[in-house]
């Protein structure tokens, strides 16, 4: 490619620096795992819940694609993420933190915590247990565990000196 951009370009600059993601702590490897893991929950949880609302009749099929697409692009955002954290950014780190850790654990747990809240017995909440509930709740819940391992992953004394660096 003479005489393009892409032949001018200096070698020598790069704009993202990379780390070999094999020097990677064990702890950030534990937390780039516990990340996909959640991913892949999140992605089931979502399809399994899209495919209750079909089964009702009269589901808003649109608005139900454009959310499934919202997520689709949230999880490959985050994913990018995760493999940068896995190449010793730090800003990736804060931001799966505060992301991840912060903003996407609260929007899992709220409507859980709602539901036990205005319930006005414990017998209440299994009133209308379906299997399907049942599976999207295992899916939410390990959803929410590999997000509990993966932050603190991060912060291990051994991955530490990694993000320094």
């Amino acid at each position: 490619m003479t005489g393009t951009a892409f032949s001018v370009w200096p070698h020598s600059l790069s704009l993202a620096p990379i780390r070999e993601p094999a020097r990677a702590p064990r702890s950030v490897t534990l937390a780039f795992g516990a990340l996909v893991a959640a991913l892949l929950a999140g992605v089931a949880e979502a399809l399994a819940q899209a495919a209750l609302i079909v089964e009702r009749s009269g589901a808003d099929l649109g608005g139900l694609a454009t959310g499934l697409a919202m997520r689709a692009v949230i999880y490959l955002v985050v994913l990018a993420v995760a493999i940068r954290m896995t190449h010793g950014d730090r800003w990736a780190r804060l931001v799966l933190t505060f992301g991840l850790g912060l903003l996407g654990l609260a929007s899992l747990l709220v409507e859980p915590i709602r539901a036990v809240l205005s319930a006005n017995d414990f017998g209440d909440l299994f009133d209308n247990v379906t299997a399907s509930g049942v599976g999207i709740a295992i899916l939410r819940a390990g959803h929410v565990l590999a997000v509990l391992i993966a932050i603190p992953a991060m912060y291990h004394r051994t991955a530490r000196p990694y993000f320094r660096a």
